[in-house]
């Protein structure tokens, strides 16, 4: 670690670090309690999460009521709560442990898969989870993931220090030419697509019924390298007792000639799991931006014309 990093500017983010591994000792069932209370606090505070969360929600979950969006709104932040604390969880937790709160299925189709010699991409989305969803998927396969490094450099260190130390091993959000030679290296690659995405290569596709400016990049990955394309999702039981992670067989008569049918067919699949645990998704993400300038202001983001 460069001596640097121990200047007065990182030592919140030591401190920060500290907190963290302090969490992180915690027994598990104090955590869904202690997340509902940090949820609550972050739901009153004054920025436009709350905001964001709950037009989402009612643009994808038209069906409910009022009532059901302020309880979904509710345990959506909880769960945002339960998501910082999984952050240490992740990091420390050991593999003894990790074993006995994290259920396992479908690891035979990664084996299957890699067999073939032309790389894997475990697809998911943005839930809640994904802390403790990559380490999880890192206790069973070498997994590789696309990062984004932060500006604060003891955060980075932080990151990169206890993210893969267990098998994991980052690639630089934009480096495709690397995520391609990590696939025909024949390696496994976690990607989640799911999110707004507004540069080369984007295209509207629905989600839940809406057109999104959104990232087709799966369906050529696949098509240019011959990876198989695996869904990969994790949510936390009911019961607060641990986690449940399906790893699905490989996507048949996949891709197609068409990358926004191969997205749509995805987004499809995000749709059938959030529906599981809807307050588990993130919601707080805006998701509906459009590509051209017709497309609707769903966030009231616009500065109104003055003529």
């Amino acid at each position: 670690m460069r001596l640097r990093l121990l200047s007065p500017r990182y030592w919140p983010t030591w401190a920060g670090v500290g907190v963290l591994w302090l969490i992180s000792l915690l027994p598990f069932r104090l955590l869904p309690p202690t997340g509902r209370a940090l949820g609550a606090v972050l739901r009153r505070l004054p920025i436009s999460f709350a905001s964001t969360a709950r037009r989402n929600i009612e643009l994808c979950l038209p069906e409910l009521g009022p009532r059901e969006r302020g309880q979904l709104l509710r345990a959506h932040f909880a769960s945002l709560g339960m998501a910082l604390l999984e952050i240490p969880l992740a990091w420390w937790i050991t593999p003894r442990r990790l074993a006995e709160l994290v259920r396992i299925e479908g690891a035979e189709h990664i084996q299957a898969a890699l067999a073939r010699g032309r790389g894997v991409i475990l697809l998911t989305a943005h839930f809640t989870t994904m802390e403790m969803a990559g380490r999880a998927l890192a206790s069973i396969i070498p997994v590789r993931f696309l990062y984004r490094r932060p500006k604060n450099e003891a955060l980075a260190w932080a990151l990169q220090r206890f993210r893969t130390k267990y098998g994991s091993a980052p690639i630089p959000k934009d480096d495709i030419r690397a995520f391609i030679a990590t696939l025909k290296d024949n390696q496994c690659v976690w990607y989640a697509p799911d999110q707004s995405y507004r540069n080369k290569g984007a295209q509207m596709v629905p989600m839940f019924g809406i057109p999104a400016a959104t990232n087709t990049l799966t369906s050529r990955l696949a098509r240019m390298t011959g990876a198989a394309v695996l869904p990969y999702f994790l949510h936390r039981l009911p019961d607060g007792s641990g986690y449940r992670a399906v790893i699905h067989p490989p996507l048949a008569d996949f891709p197609s000639d068409c990358p926004a049918t191969d997205t749509a067919r995805f987004n499809r699949m995000i749709e059938a799991q959030v529906r599981i645990a809807p307050e588990q998704y993130l919601w707080i993400h805006r998701r509906f931006k459009g590509l051209s300038q017709d497309y609707p202001d769903y966030y009231g983001q616009r500065a109104p014309h003055r003529g």
